[in-house]
């Protein structure tokens, strides 16, 4: 037993150390302008996937973004392929050097996330009800410009250091 659990540990060690520093991504292009791009419309599509990578759950998102008083308010209405429906209001913050905060109904505390090039890394813990049980699960998410109307998407999923499933979405700014 001993054994078993220092191979778990020490998986879980390496899977919360591999992330990726933003900073590779500074001399990127298009450069990333959060508040800009999200101003106005966007639309989504995407997919949730467990663990084993299987698709579980499609969806389309309609987003609408303005700013207010130096903060970003995120309307996001979710279509999902099952037929029901799902809302998240986003409040996000700059807090200076590329640095954002952010907040919405089921997000646990703040998101934290960073701007570098045309990336943006978001760090936070979502709230995600399933049959019945809330789990709180640890969510490093990238989104990544690729020119102005653009932008992809991949966020993973953790519950104690495992992985339990991602989302990838597709961003495109409406005219």
């Amino acid at each position: 037993m001993p054994k078993l659990m220092t191979v778990v540990l020490a998986a879980l060690l390496l899977a919360a150390c591999s992330s990726v520093d933003p900073a590779v991504y500074r001399d990127q292009t298009p450069k990333l302008d959060l508040f800009g791009y999200f101003d106005g419309g966007v639309d989504a599509w995407g997919h949730f996937a467990d663990r084993s990578g299987e698709v579980v759950k499609r969806f389309k998102v309609a987003i609408r973004g303005r700013v207010e008083n130096d903060q970003l308010v995120l309307e996001e209405d979710f279509r999902y392929s099952d037929g029901t429906t799902s809302r998240r209001v986003w409040t996000i913050t700059r807090s200076g050097n590329g640095r954002y905060r952010g907040t919405a109904a089921d997000v646990v505390g703040e998101a934290r996330g960073i701007v570098s090039g045309n990336a943006l890394h978001w760090s936070y813990v979502l709230a995600l009800e399933v049959d019945g049980t809330t789990w709180n699960l640890d969510v490093d998410d990238w989104m990544y410009l690729q020119d102005e109307r653009v932008m992809l998407n991949k966020s993973v999923m953790r519950k104690f250091g495992v992985r339990v499933g991602e989302v990838i979405l597709a961003f495109r700014r409406r005219d």
